[in-house]
């Protein structure tokens, strides 16, 4: 492993922090990554805030195999008490909005990248820093792909402690909505929406779909949010519920709309069928390499750049997802380090 690699990936990842980059604002960490990657002799492309780089001696006769993750964070919450933008490090502590999710995956993968590329591989490789993945954006990843060509395994940078989810949930956003009539309260008039939500929100509580998955287990169908009423002696003619939903791999996204939308009253409107469930089997060779290093596998309720990303994937990376999206979030040094070592021994000479 080459030390300076190590060095300039954790000074990116200090450079990185300091540079806000919420989602849909990333255009400054993407100018200086890919000012970065010049300065260390490559060719970088960018669009839109995404910025990637080819293997050097590319051949069209290799499968080829993609390192993405994002740069784009969430935004910090009011209970920081660190700087989020300072980069601040404390008992082998990097601190800052990013360190953890997914800033030392962006910069482990990369490093990885370059070490892999010092000698011949049996494939070839493409490293992505993505934008947009914490608002499942339409400009990140999935308006790239295209010009990757055809992708034969996606390793996705995500902090999972480096083990390896093999299996992702999918997600669809269902906007659900009851109509009644308008009545006065205080007579008996009218047909309360509100009830005929309770009503569908029941039957929602107790659907459950009969195929469940062996790794990511049943389809998960939450109401999160509602809304009705104008003030307090009007019956509401219209009650409006959002209904997060958790797909697995036994159905594809618009038929668990469907039988949502066949098991309740209510009008259903997805807001997208583009995050789908994703994954890749135990007895692909990525895998069964990681099993033999000692890794685990899981299935993730969580959604990533695999939902966009219509190949063979698996999402592994430096960092802990517990620390994800909370204040003072943190990565350990150390983690990025053993990170770059267990992405290279996963995929050195590997075979897909």
């Amino acid at each position: 492993m080459n030390p300076v690699y190590i060095e300039d990936s954790l000074s990116l990842l200090r450079a990185m922090i300091r540079i806000p980059s919420l989602s849909r604002e990333e255009g400054n960490v993407a100018t200086m990554i890919k000012e970065s990657l010049i300065a260390w002799g490559y060719k970088p492309y960018r669009e839109a805030n995404n910025v990637w780089i080819f293997s050097a001696n590319w051949n069209e006769d290799l499968p080829t195999i993609l390192l993405d993750s994002h740069v784009d964070t969430v935004r910090p919450g009011k209970s920081w008490i660190r700087d989020p933008f300072g980069a601040e490090v404390v008992d082998g502590k990097l601190f800052g909005l990013g360190s953890n999710d997914a800033g030392a995956s962006v910069v482990s993968l990369l490093c990885a990248f370059r070490h892999l590329e010092q000698k011949l591989q049996p494939y070839n490789l493409i490293f992505c820093a993505s934008a947009e993945e914490e608002v499942s954006g339409l400009n990140g990843i999935a308006s790239v792909l295209e010009q990757f060509g055809k992708i034969d395994l996606a390793v996705v940078g995500e902090p999972t402690r480096m083990q390896m989810a093999v299996a992702e949930k999918g997600l669809i956003i269902l906007d659900c909505e009851a109509k009644g009539k308008p009545g006065h309260a205080a007579r008996n008039e009218g047909e309360n929406a509100i009830y005929k939500a309770m009503a569908d929100i029941k039957i929602l509580t107790e659907l459950s779909l009969p195929n469940e998955s062996l790794i990511l287990g049943p389809v998960k169908i939450t109401v999160t949010q509602i809304e009705a009423g104008t003030q307090h002696n009007v019956v509401p003619d219209s009650c409006k519920f959002v209904v997060d939903v958790r797909t697995n791999e036994c159905y594809s996204n618009q038929e668990v709309y469907q039988m949502i939308d066949q098991a309740i009253e209510s009008e259903v409107k997805p807001r997208s069928f583009r995050l789908n469930s994703s994954g890749i089997s135990l007895e692909h060779p990525f895998v069964q390499r990681g099993i033999s290093l000692g890794l685990t596998t899981y299935g993730s309720p969580t959604t990533s750049d695999q939902a966009v990303i219509p190949c063979t994937s698996v999402k592994i990376g430096p960092g802990d997802s517990a620390r994800s999206h909370t204040a003072d979030e943190f990565i350990y040094l150390d983690e990025i380090e053993k990170g770059v070592e267990i992405y290279v021994k996963l995929l050195d000479q590997l075979e897909i």
